[in-house]
């Protein structure tokens, strides 16, 4: 891979980053709540996540489930399932105040395994992984070390953009959680709407 075509895939997976989704939504509340430090316990468990789904998608399953539509839709609303467990768990958690933040007691392991099933919650990401990454592969270069650029620079650009939105939380927190009822209410609110979405589009699907 040249330099030039780096830049652009860095470009493009930069703007990717910056899409709002379910990890960044995590990074936010997290971030707000439990600190920027102890959120990139969450961050890793996303950053994982996106691994295996690059790993997998560069290994040829995203072309298998667009094949297999049946297999698509079961997994799609596993991953909504799950998103829309979280936005009740969010919807419904008590507001917590300034002080409680540095004294509020999670596992790590708790906080990596929300960000890793977020990431893995949304099937389709192997679809668009599999079309996107396909678009920066050289077939008549090695395979493994492009695969390794294309992973690592991608893995590094979500984690820079998501611990920038969990440390902006840590920071505005005051404001956040001055109104910590509403503001666990939104964030669990915006994950029952992405678990809306998902099942409303498992459902064109059949």
């Amino acid at each position: 891979m040249t330099f030039e075509i780096w830049c652009v895939f860095a470009l493009s997976a930069l703007g990717l980053a910056c899409v709002p989704g379910p990890n960044s939504l995590l990074a936010l509340s997290h971030g707000a709540r439990y600190g920027y430090k102890k959120t990139i316990w969450t961050i890793c468990g996303g950053i994982s996540g996106f691994f295996i789904l690059i790993t997998v998608a560069m290994l040829g399953l995203g072309t298998l489930l667009e094949k297999k539509p049946e297999l698509m839709i079961g997994l799609q609303w596993l991953g909504a399932l799950y998103l829309a467990w979280l936005g009740f768990k969010l919807f419904f958690a008590s507001a917590i105040s300034i002080e409680q933040t540095t004294m509020v007691s999670i596992l790590p392991r708790e906080l990596f395994k929300q960000g890793y099933f977020a990431a893995l919650s949304n099937p389709k990401v192997l679809l668009f992984f599999t079309a996107f990454l396909a678009q920066f592969i050289n077939p008549d270069k090695a395979f493994i070390p492009q695969f390794l650029v294309i992973t690592i620079s991608f893995l590094c650009i979500e984690f820079a953009v998501e611990l920038s939105v969990a440390k902006l939380a840590d920071r505005v927190k005051t404001l956040l959680l001055a109104n910590g009822r509403i503001f666990n209410q939104c964030c669990g609110a915006i994950f029952l709407l992405i678990a809306v979405i998902a099942i409303l589009n498992g459902r064109t699907v059949l």
